[in-house]
């Protein structure tokens, strides 16, 4: 998945490594439960990243292959009333909707990468990749859905969500630090202050030893005197 940003720059080079990671359809893994477990996973996975991106970054910026314009273009020509923000299985499963998806999907043959490869969508584009609210379609499909949700403002409502809470646990973050701070001040204040007392104390002290010093001088003169008195 060649996902890029407005400025057609890389915008996950684990996003493309992902995508390239589903190396066959899901078809041609049979009925084999430990292969077909397998691709499931690796599906998850992508669908993870997929999530993570949308969730990271504006979603109405994303480029998810060369040809955005074109697969948009064809998906609402074709299908210009599907319902995509929750998704009914039945628009994409049932025996009359695969016989109107084919020629779409096929049109495409060549021109996406891996256009059939097995894909994760979801149902409902605010719930997330839960097991309820998954659906396994070909890759052009997911493309289709997903360019479709970012174009017309569907998943913004999950970057916006997912920002807002980042910024709640910022905020939270910030308002601990400060009150970290402010105990940390308080307890420099009480120290400061125990440690201004014990000054005062011991200047008191000082001085009371200094007038004990002086009283006692006194006495000694007087009794200087009082010999130099009877001395005479």
């Amino acid at each position: 998945m060649a996902a890029t940003s407005g400025t057609d720059e890389p915008v996950s080079g684990e996003l493309v490594s992902v995508a390239h990671a589903l190396s066959h359809p899901a078809e041609s893994y049979g009925n084999d439960p430990d292969i077909e477990m397998a691709w499931a996973m690796r599906a998850m996975q992508h669908a993870e990243v997929y999530y993570k991106l949308i969730s990271s970054v504006d979603p109405q910026f994303l480029k998810l292959t060369k040809v955005d314009d074109q697969i948009y273009s064809e998906f609402r020509k074709n299908f210009e009333k599907l319902k995509i923000d929750v998704l009914d299985p039945e628009e994409l499963k049932s025996e009359s909707a695969k016989e109107k998806w084919r020629p779409f999907c096929l049109k495409f043959n060549g021109i996406v990468e891996d256009f059939n490869y097995g894909t994760l969508l979801q149902l409902d584009c605010s719930q997330g990749y839960t097991e309820e609210n998954t659906i396994f379609g070909p890759r052009i499909q997911f493309f289709a859905i997903e360019i479709a949700l970012n174009r017309e403002g569907y998943n913004k409502a999950v970057y916006i969500s997912v920002q807002d809470k980042e910024g709640e646990k910022e905020v939270n973050n910030g308002g601990e630090k400060r009150a970290d701070r402010g105990e940390e001040n308080t307890k420099n204040r009480g120290e400061k202050g125990v440690d201004s007392g014990e000054e005062k104390e011991e200047g008191i002290n000082r001085e009371e030893e200094t007038d004990k010093g002086g009283e006692k001088g006194e006495e000694a003169d007087k009794d200087i005197n009082k010999s130099g008195e009877k001395a005479m």
